[in-house]
């Protein structure tokens, strides 16, 4: 091999080993800044790692919001229908977070209560982000036996 091809081999494979460092890098910080989206169901069956941050999806649970006067800390609850959560946030809430109302939360669980560290409210009547529909859905469809079911039950 001559030294014009050992330098020309020497540099592909730097590049190469260049490249693939970058990848591992961008990979990383990506996957420390991904924050899945969990229903209260999932986070109480315990689909979540105990340090893990993540997103919490679901409605404001009616007559649980409480905040003391003169206070930003406050506490509610947010529920998919099937399971309720405890959530804690203290900072301004948005203008659109009300009782009964879709909110997505992006935090951690500490000592069973979900610590907010960012709370969007849903900006209209008819709005709700589609990922947190479909798990919804999915979480309260699970506990109800379909209507085929239940008649073939009922006919035995």
């Amino acid at each position: 091999m001559s030294p014009t091809q050992r330098r020309r081999l020497l540099f592909v494979l730097l590049a190469v080993a260049a490249a693939t460092a970058a990848a591992v890098l961008v990979a990383a910080a990506l996957q420390r800044n991904i924050a899945y989206l969990y229903t209260p169901l999932e986070v109480k069956a315990g689909k979540v790692a105990d340090d893990a941050r993540f997103r919490l999806g679901g409605m404001v649970a009616q007559g649980s919001f409480q905040r003391a006067p003169g206070a930003l800390q406050a506490r509610f609850e947010v529920s998919d229908g099937d399971a309720r959560l405890p959530v804690s946030y203290d900072k301004i809430l948005p203008d659109l977070f009300r009782e009964g109302q879709a909110v997505v939360a992006t935090g951690r669980m500490v000592d069973g209560v979900f610590v907010a560290e960012e709370v969007l409210a849903k900006h209209d009547e008819t709005y709700m982000p589609k990922e947190l529909a479909d798990k919804m859905g999915l979480a309260h469809d699970k506990h109800q036996v379909p209507a085929a079911t239940a008649a073939t039950a009922e006919r035995r």
